[in-house]
């Protein structure tokens, strides 16, 4: 099984806001409240540099703003344009009993009802009508699955697998 990811991108730096520091994100996340809730967060492949929230804000559907502690002129935030925040493990919000962190997906086996291997999840497409598993065989094809109930009856933690009911046509 894979190694769980220890961070997780919540958003995109995309400007700056105002004179005095303030950074618009783009939301990664479909929990917007984690914004609201921030204390902390990394800027890029930096893990070393823990930085502050003074305020936060959500300022539409996918879009929120971020003041940290110490940057109080727009010269100062400038060079975060373009890049990706992240929390670590500790601070992701908890989820629902249905729920599952899309990287905890990642590397689960994936099976048909009547226990034919399909392949291995290594990714999900996410659309707003739903999410989409990529999922590669052993020969190295790739199949789109529809993360549906219909489709996608069982995901089952402890065992790492995910079962699939496949339409005619899904697997050919």
């Amino acid at each position: 099984m894979e190694k769980k990811l220890e961070y997780f991108r919540i958003g995109k730096i995309v400007k700056t806001r105002g004179l005095k520091g303030e950074l618009k994100i783009y939301s990664h996340t479909d929990n917007m409240d984690r914004f609201r809730e921030l204390d902390c967060f990394y800027i890029g492949e930096d893990r070393d540099t823990k930085y502050y929230v003074e305020k936060s804000n959500i300022i539409s559907g996918n879009m929120a703003t971020i003041k940290m502690k110490g940057f109080d002129t727009i010269e100062s935030v400038q060079g975060f344009i373009q890049k990706f925040i992240y929390v670590d493990r500790g601070q992701s919000y908890e989820l629902d009993e249905d729920e599952m962190f899309i990287s905890d997906m990642l590397g689960m086996s994936v099976e048909t009802e009547s226990g034919e291997k399909i392949g291995t999840l290594v990714d999900v497409l996410q659309y707003s009508a739903n999410d989409v598993y990529v999922v590669k065989s052993e020969s190295s094809k790739e199949y789109l699955i529809p993360a549906t109930y219909s489709i996608v009856p069982v995901i089952d933690k402890d065992k790492n697998l995910i079962i699939v009911k496949p339409i005619p046509g899904l697997l050919d």
